[in-house]
């Protein structure tokens, strides 16, 4: 399960942030992950509740914004919802789309003290 290994990841970055800022404890985390991230959002709470034990984010609540996933496609010139990284226009047929929006995971915000 490589959630394990990106909450590792968010609580490695927010420690680095608390030294460098000099906030000493985390109320909230606030993640976006993009639906075409290959990251299952249940795993990620599970995992950042067992990560953040004992860390700055222990006891910090977690906010999962997902991002649909969304492309360009350059035959019909427009924006397209897609489900898959790799599917084809849902309008045209048109393959490669360009994907613009949904494979993301980002810290959006962090409340601290």
């Amino acid at each position: 399960m490589h959630e394990i290994s990106l909450c590792e990841s968010v609580v490695q970055l927010i420690e680095e942030q608390a030294r460098s800022q000099g906030f000493r404890k985390v109320r909230l985390v606030r993640l976006e992950i993009g639906r075409l991230a290959g990251v299952e959002i249940e795993a990620m709470r599970f995992g950042f509740d067992a990560v953040a034990k004992g860390s700055i984010v222990d006891g910090a609540g977690l906010d999962i914004v997902e991002v649909p996933g969304t492309a360009w496609c350059p035959r019909c010139q427009r924006r397209v919802g897609v489900q898959l990284r790799f599917e084809a226009c849902p309008d045209c047929g048109h393959l490669p789309l360009e994907l613009t929006a949904g494979d993301e995971m980002r810290i959006l915000e962090l409340e601290v003290e």
